[in-house]
C-alpha cells in the first residue's frame, strides 16, 4: 500500500484523546492531510526590490563553514553565500553550478570543468587552484570535515589546467558527482580560508566565497547579516533585496508570533510549529508545503542498551501508529512512512523503487511486538533524547511512551535544549545514557542510497553500530548503472526497513511561511544548497 494515502484510521481519534491533555492548537484527527500531490517546489515570484529581507532561523548556526554545515540553519545561510560545483534546482534537480560540466573519461576520473568568469567578493578571480584546495580541505581527515563520508573513494584532487580540476577515485563513486551539488562542493577562496586558519566560518572572521550574497556581519546571540553581491555571475540570480537579516529565535511561539506581527518576513520551518494552524489561517501570510527529502525518525544511539536488541527495536517500530502521529502530533502536515527513504528520494529507477516500496506497511502489529519481546526477555529503561522547545518530540514521544507501556515497555525521555541537540550527532559523550533519540534528517540530493550510507561500519552517523548492510552499501557505491543499482539498493533498504537500526516515523514537506510583503522563496528543501534567498522580491502588498 501506499501509506500517504491511506485514509485516517479510527485509532487517529482514540490518540487524539490521548493527546487532550497537550494537545497543539488546531489539531484536528478529522482535518485534511497533505499528500504528495500538494508538495510544490518554488513560489510565485516577487519582482519589488527590497531594501532589507528579515528571516528567521530556528536556532544561531554553530558556524558558516561549507566543511561544518550539515544542519538546517548553517545550510540555509550558507547556500546563498559559498557555491558548489554544481547547483540543485528548486526541482531537485541537478544543473551546473561554479563547474560548466562534468567529463568521465573512465569510471575512475571525473573532470570538473570551470567558469572563467568567477571572482570572489573581494574581486579576486576564482582558480583551479581555490577549486582544488576547497575541495581538498573536505578530504584531509585532520579537518574533520561534516562531509567526509562523500569523500571516501577519492584518490586525488588537483588543478589540471587554469579551469579544470581532476578528481581520481580508488574506485567508482556513484554519489560524489551528486554530492558536488551540496555544500561538500563548496568553494572559497584559497588565500583568505589559510589566513582566517580556525577563524574561518566564525563570527569575527566570515567566510570569502562567490555568491549572490557576501557575508556581512554576525552578531552572536543577535543577528547574522548577509549583503548583496552585485558583481554577481549569474545573472538569472541576480537578488533583489540588498541584505538579509537573519535572526535565532529558536522558541516555537515566538516565531510564530514574530510571523504574523510582521516582524520577520519569513522562515523554514523543519518540524510543524505548534502554531501551524494559525499561520495557515493567518491571511497576511502564506505557507507552502515543498518537496522534501526529510524524514522524522528514532535513531538508535548506542550499540549497548535496550535498542541494540533488534528484537527490541521491532518491537518498537510495529507498535507505533504513523499514520496517527503524523495527521494528530504533526497537524497533518507529514506522511507517515515506513522506510527512510520515501517518494521524492527515487531520483532514478523510479518504478523499481516505487514497487518495492509497496511492499511495505506502516500498520501496528501488537501481536508481533509482544512475540519478539517474550523471546528477548526482561529490559531495561528505554532513555529517549527529546529536544527542548519542541511540541512535535514531546508528544511523539507521550505517545511511544503510551504504547511501550501496554506491552510493559519502560521509555523514558531526556530533554535536551536545543542549542546542545545538535551534539549528539557527533559527540559520544552527548550520547551517554541515551537509547535513543528524534532526528529530522535530511538526504542532500534525490537518490535512495543516501539514505543509507550511513550504515557502514565505523560510519560516522553508524551510533548503533549496525554493520549488516556495510559491504552491501560500498558495492552499491561503485555501481554507475542506475538500474544495477537500484537492486542493490532495493535490498539494502528491505533489510534496514526489516532491522530497524533507525526507526522511521513520518517523511516531513520544507514548512515554508512568507509574509505578504515578499514572494519567490524557494519551496523545496534545494533551499539547503542553492541560493534561495536571490529569488525573493517585494510584492505590492505592504
Amino acid at each position: 500500500m501506499h501509506p500517504h494515502r491511506a485514509a485516517i484510521p479510527l485509532v487517529a481519534t482514540a490518540l487524539a484523546v490521548a493527546l487532550a491533555g497537550c494537545s497543539l492548537p488546531g489539531a484536528d484527527p478529522y482535518g485534511t492531510a497533505i499528500d504528495r500531490s500538494d508538495l510544490v517546489t518554488t513560489t510565485p515570484p516577487g519582482s519589488g526590490e527590497l531594501d532589507e529581507l528579515r528571516w528567521n532561523l530556528p536556532y544561531e548556526p554553530f558556524s558558516i563553514d561549507a566543511m561544518r554545515s550539515f544542519n538546517y540553519a548553517e545550510n540555509t545561510v550558507i547556500a546563498n553565500l559559498c557555491e558548489s560545483l554544481l547547483r540543485l534546482t528548486p526541482d531537485l534537480e541537478t544543473e551546473p553550478g561554479l563547474a560548466v560540466r562534468v567529463d568521465k573519461p573512465d569510471d575512475l576520473t571525473q573532470i570538473y570543468v570551470l567558469r572563467d568568469d568567477v571572482e570572489f567578493w573581494d574581486g579576486s578571480p576564482m582558480t583551479a587552484d581555490d577549486v582544488a584546495y576547497s575541495l581538498n580541505r573536505q578530504l584531509d581527515p585532520d579537518n574533520g570535515s561534516y562531509f567526509a563520508g562523500y569523500y571516501g573513494k577519492v584518490a586525488s584532487i588537483e588543478a589540471t589546467g587554469p579551469f579544470e580540476v581532476t578528481v581520481r577515485f580508488t574506485e567508482p563513486d556513484a554519489l560524489f558527482e551528486q554530492a558536488m551539488a551540496t555544500a561538500a562542493g563548496a568553494i572559497s577562496e584559497q588565500s583568505f580560508t589559510e589566513e582566517a586558519g580556525e577563524g574561518y566560518g566564525t563570527p569575527q572572521t566570515g567566510v570569502m566565497c562567490t555568491g549572490p550574497f557576501r557575508f556581512a556581519s554576525w552578531e552572536p546571540g543577535r543577528d547574522l547579516v548577509i549583503e548583496r553581491n552585485d558583481a554577481y555571475w549569474d545573472d538569472a540570480l541576480h537578488p533583489k533585496a540588498e541584505r538579509v537579516e537573519f535572526s535565532f529565535i529558536a522558541d516555537e511561539s515566538t516565531a510564530v508570533n514574530a510571523l504574523r506581527s510582521g516582524e520577520i518576513d519569513g522562515q523554514y520551518f523543519y518540524l510543524p510549529p505548534a502554531g501551524l494552524i494559525q499561520l495557515q489561517n493567518d491571511d497576511a501570510l502564506t505557507l507552502d508545503y515543498g518537496e522534501s527529502l526529510v524524514f522524522f525518525a528514532l535513531i538508535g544511539a548506542n550499540d549497548t542498551g535496550p535498542m541494540a536488541d533488534v528484537r527490541v527495536r521491532q518491537a518498537l517500530s510495529a507498535i507505533i501508529d504513523r499514520t496517527a502521529i503524523a495527521n494528530v502530533v504533526l497537524q497533518g502536515a507529514a506522511l507517515p512512512t515506513p522506510s527512510l527513504a520515501g517518494p521524492d528520494y527515487w531520483g532514478y529507477e523510479e518504478e523499481a523503487f516505487a514497487a518495492a516500496y509497496d511492499e511495505f506497511d506502516v500498520d501496528t502489529d501488537v501481536e508481533r511486538a509482544k512475540a519478539l519481546l517474550e523471546e528477548a526477555g526482561p529490559q531495561d529503561p528505554i532513555v529517549i533524547g527529546i529536544q527542548g522547545s519542541s511540541a512535535v518530540h514531546e508528544q511523539t514521544a507521550n505517545v511511544i511512551q503510551a504504547a511501550g507501556r501496554k506491552l510493559g515497555l519502560d521509555i523514558r525521555t531526556k530533554v535536551i535544549p536545543v542549542e546542545q541537540f545538535g551534539n549528539l550527532y557527533n559527540d559520544p559523550a552527548a550520547r551517554e545514557g541515551l537509547d535513543g533519540f528524534f532526528t529530522t534528517w535530511y538526504g542532500n540530493f534525490p537518490d535512495p542510497l543516501e539514505a543509507y550510507t550511513m550504515f557502514v561500519a565505523g560510519g560516522y552517523n553508524n551510533y548503533g553500530a549496525y554493520d549488516e548492510v556495510s559491504d552491501q552499501v560500498g558495492a552499491a557505491i561503485a555501481t554507475l548503472d542506475p538500474a544495477e543499482r537500484a537492486r542493490k539498493v532495493i535490498d539494502i533498504q528491505a533489510a534496514v526497513t526489516r532491522d530497524v537500526p533507525w526507526t522511521p516515523l513520518v517523511s516531513l514537506p520544507t514548512i515554508l511561511v512568507q509574509n505578504a510583503r515578499v514572494s519567490g522563496a524557494t519551496a523545496s528543501m534545494a533551499y539547503l544548497s542553492q541560493p534561495w534567498a536571490a529569488t525573493i522580491g517585494g510584492t505590492e502588498s505592504k
